[in-house]
């Protein structure tokens, strides 16, 4: 997306869904003479042991209707593709874990969408600045490379919900791959449900809204 782009691009993020997450998180400022090549820098970075389970992920969407073929027609060959793609997903996570410092650290607390997100950091960034954004998913392990804005960072108070953290940096996402846009809204609807069934696994426990358990 060109830089141009990016006013009818702040109406659009409002329309992805968000949710609160926690997730490894990785900023870089971007040097100034690497601004124009943002593009090319990305598809060479995306080539990594980082990104190997979102490129996977991407294999798996594009051969979606294919797959949906095969298993009308053959049930026996789908459910042995099926069981061969979970092996290759669980050696792409090892390989995430076990080549990636990014997943021993600490996870940071963020509200996320496909657009942009706002997160709790230790550093305070100027807004206009770009940044080299590094995204771990979880459980899935799915690392998303990208690059953003900042839109504003701001002061937090580290008493409340800021704890362990000294500023508040929203993003907006400007450069990514399609299909990594596509991963981060399936992965906040999955977050979406998720919390969507603990609230009503607590509604319906025993001894809710005043009412004792039997």
């Amino acid at each position: 997306m060109s830089r141009q782009d990016r006013p009818a691009a702040v109406s659009e993020r409002r329309a992805y869904f968000r949710v609160d997450d926690a997730v490894r998180l990785e900023l870089r400022p971007v040097p100034a003479e690497e601004l124009e090549r943002l593009d090319e820098r990305l598809e060479r970075n995306l080539a990594s042991s980082f990104t190997v389970m979102s490129s996977l992920a991407a294999i798996s969407a594009e051969m979606l209707v294919n797959m949906r073929r095969i298993e009308a027609n053959d049930p026996d060959v789908a459910a042995y593709l099926k069981a061969l793609d979970r092996k290759i997903e669980v050696l792409g996570r090892v390989l995430t874990a076990d080549h990636n410092e990014l997943a021993q650290q600490p996870a940071h607390p963020v509200n996320l969408s496909a657009g942009g997100m706002a997160a709790l950091v230790n550093e305070c960034y100027d807004p206009g600045q770009v940044l080299e954004i590094r995204l771990l998913l979880f459980p899935s392990f799915t690392g998303v490379l990208m690059y953003g804005d900042v839109v504003d960072c701001e002061p937090v108070d580290e008493t409340e919900e800021g704890a362990g953290y000294s500023h508040r940096v929203r993003l907006a996402f400007t450069h990514m791959r399609e299909q990594d846009r596509d991963l981060i809204i399936r992965h906040v609807l999955r977050c979406q449900g998720e919390e969507l069934r603990r609230r009503s696994q607590r509604t319906d426990s025993p001894g809710e809204n005043g009412e004792a358990a039997d």
